[in-house]
């Protein structure tokens, strides 16, 4: 037998059941599903020193434990002394089990480590139906070593679902134990 993470057993035993009956859905294969994860980071200093896309690139490694890969510029920037083609940020695209591992993680062991957690806010949708999360310190992440970082920064977290509108996608991530702030 092989190994399934327990948020997608947890998806298909009791988020499907709940989903259905809250919105009224017939056929199981209406029920919005998460699709994927992107976990990217910006790196603006990085026009001046060429390393620090390196480090970027080897924490969300560690982060996600799937390999990151560097984004390029699209467009010249005089003010920032930005040139198409270089490398400004750091980004991985986490689908499967891997997904799921890593929402596992974040949600049990790395947002509970954030100073002062009160829930992620509920204002991140785009309306149709992901939900993007910024987290301003890498170190809430068990996986990074604080001795070894030479600077903190934040990281952007988009999550993708199939739901059609945001109140499905937030009772989505809700069930799956997203602790979105009461209001």
């Amino acid at each position: 037998m092989s190994y399934i993470p327990r948020l997608k057993q947890e998806y298909k035993e009791r988020v499907v059941k709940a989903l259905s009956e809250e919105f009224g859905y017939k056929n199981i294969m209406q029920v919005p599903k998460l699709q994927k994860i992107v976990v990217s980071r910006g790196v603006g200093a990085a026009v001046a020193d060429k390393k620090l896309i390196d480090h970027a690139v080897d924490e969300l490694t560690m982060i996600t434990g799937q390999k990151a890969v560097s984004t390029m510029s699209k467009k010249d920037v005089a003010a920032f002394k930005l040139r198409k083609g270089m490398p400004i940020g750091a980004k991985v695209t986490l689908r499967g089990e891997r997904m799921y591992e890593f929402l596992d993680r974040l949600i049990t062991s790395a947002l509970p480590r954030v100073r002062d957690f009160q829930g992620v806010r509920a204002t991140g949708f785009d309306g149709r139906g992901n939900y993007n999360l910024g987290v301003t310190e890498q170190i809430i992440f068990p996986e990074i070593n604080i001795d070894k970082i030479n600077r903190i920064n934040g990281m952007d977290i988009t999550f993708v679902t199939s739901a059609d509108t945001d109140k499905e996608a937030k009772s989505l991530l809700s069930e799956l134990g997203l602790p979105f702030k009461k209001n």
